[in-house]
């Protein structure tokens, strides 16, 4: 086992643990490894988005903007086409015009997010909530925004709500445990893993096996973490993660550097 400087562990930045864990992430597309799935926007066609057909949807939706299905039809086109500002100033326009419409608002707190606005996102998603119209997955996005923002004990509040409306829920003690992780708690952040993994669809759930073996890696333990993140990975970038933690964890000032880094 290799000897880990524990005092370098005491925070640990989002983006920091984003380059340490490159594989237990590169599954997910939420930047704080969460399991959920960001609610897409539904059109009343399936086919891919051209830049002629989102043009004309746009055209229509300038000539009609309280239309709310034309603009999430644009919405969507925008997004398939990877114009990720123009598609949410659009849902900012729905937002903001159709504000009893708390979907909308969700919608668009969840697309920020997606986008790594968590600052913007946090006062939609905030005000959803404060309004009472807030299911589990908008009080676990809005904790996911604030671990984005290095506010790990609000984000944890969040989650604790949510789970008071999902008992057990999976991805939100996902959550909950990378929150732990991000804040240098890895001790804390593996016990409530491990608590996820012991749920009925625990042991189904691969991205949260491989944040398992993430955290469990960057306490030193390699071999524990091989083992848990073969379960899901090729031998090649399982030894390629190893060798990687292994390196980095071995090595205080390039721990600290990377600190510094991403903290710039």
């Amino acid at each position: 086992m290799v000897s880990v400087n524990t005092g370098n562990l005491r925070r640990i930045t989002l983006p920091l643990l984003l380059v340490v864990s490159a594989f237990a992430i590169s599954a997910c597309q939420s930047k704080t490894a969460s399991l959920e799935s960001l609610d897409g926007l539904t059109t009343a066609s399936t086919e891919p988005a051209s830049f002629k057909k989102t043009a004309e949807l746009g055209n229509r939706w300038q000539g009609d903007p309280k239309n709310l299905e034309l603009g999430l039809a644009y919405a969507d086109g925008l997004e398939k086409l990877g114009q990720t500002d123009q598609q949410l100033e659009v849902l900012a326009k729905l937002s903001a015009q159709n504000p009893e419409k708390s979907h909308i608002q969700v919608l668009l707190g969840k697309k920020l997010l997606a986008a790594g606005r968590s600052g913007q996102a946090i006062p939609v998603l905030k005000a959803v909530v404060d309004g009472g119209a807030a299911d589990w997955r908008t009080l676990s996005a809005l904790g996911s925004a604030y671990d984005q923002q290095a506010q790990y004990g609000t984000a944890r509040e969040f989650y604790q709500k949510a789970l008071a409306l999902q008992p057990n829920q999976i991805s939100v003690l996902n959550n909950m445990g990378m929150s732990h992780a991000l804040e240098g708690n890895l001790k804390q952040a593996e016990e409530t893993l491990r608590s996820a993994m012991t749920l009925p669809d625990g042991k189904s759930m691969p991205r949260l096996r491989q944040n398992l073996a993430l955290v469990v890696g960057l306490q030193g333990r390699f071999e524990e973490s091989r083992k848990i993140a073969s379960e899901d990975l090729p031998p090649e970038e399982v030894e390629a993660n190893m060798a990687y933690l292994q390196k980095m964890l071995s090595q205080p000032n390039t721990w600290q550097q990377l600190s510094d880094d991403t903290q710039g």
